[in-house]
Formats: structure tokens, C-alpha cells, sequence
């Protein structure tokens, strides 16, 4: 079995500019909602495939405010922290995303 993932480069950018957007208008909250949008972006876009080549669509079950209570204990660790904590807040975002990731 492997993972393919099929993510095109107009996808990103336009992807990037949103958010890009979207925390500067929110004047840097957006970015705590950021890795959610980002992983589900490329787990949604990806497909196990099995040994017989037949391929498998990956799903991300998660949004982006459905965990708003993570959010916010990672801000304030973040805040409490001077910005170190939003590190580990990235890896925990793609755990979580990963443990709520179906495939059809």
C-alpha cells in the first residue's frame, strides 16, 4: 500500500492567498485555524493506493471550528509560551486530523 497525493501548485497558492487574507484580517487568530484547514486541504486530496493499484479516497472528518476549545487553550499556550507553543499546536492539529481520517 502506498499514498498518493494528488495537490496542484494553483491549488496551493490559491489555498495560501485565502489564509494569507483571512489572518490578516483577523489579525493573526486565523492562524490558530490554519492547520486545520491545511491538513484536511492535502489528506483530502489523497488516495491510498492498494497492492492491486486500486485506489482509495482519503477523508478528513474534521472542520475548522468544530475543536474551537483546542483553539483556544493552544492560543493561550501560544500567547503564554511567546509563539514556541504554535509549533507543537501544528503536529497536534495533523494527530487529530489523522485520527478522524476515513478511507472509502
Amino acid at each position: 500500500m502506498r499514498i498518493q497525493a494528488d495537490v496542484g501548485t494553483l491549488d496551493i497558492l490559491g489555498h495560501l492567498i485565502l489564509w494569507f487574507i483571512l489572518i490578516l484580517i483577523t489579525f493573526g487568530i486565523g492562524a490558530f485555524f490554519f492547520p486545520y484547514s491545511f491538513s484536511k486541504f492535502i489528506i483530502n486530496r489523497s488516495k491510498v493506493i492498494d497492492d492491486n493499484g486500486n485506489p482509495r479516497q482519503m477523508v478528513c472528518h474534521t472542520d475548522i471550528f468544530g475543536n474551537i476549545g483546542h483553539v483556544i487553550l493552544w492560543i493561550i499556550i501560544s500567547i503564554i509560551t511567546l509563539g514556541l507553543g504554535y509549533a507543537f499546536y501544528f503536529y497536534k492539529v495533523w494527530n487529530y486530523s489523522l485520527n478522524n481520517t476515513t478511507i472509502e
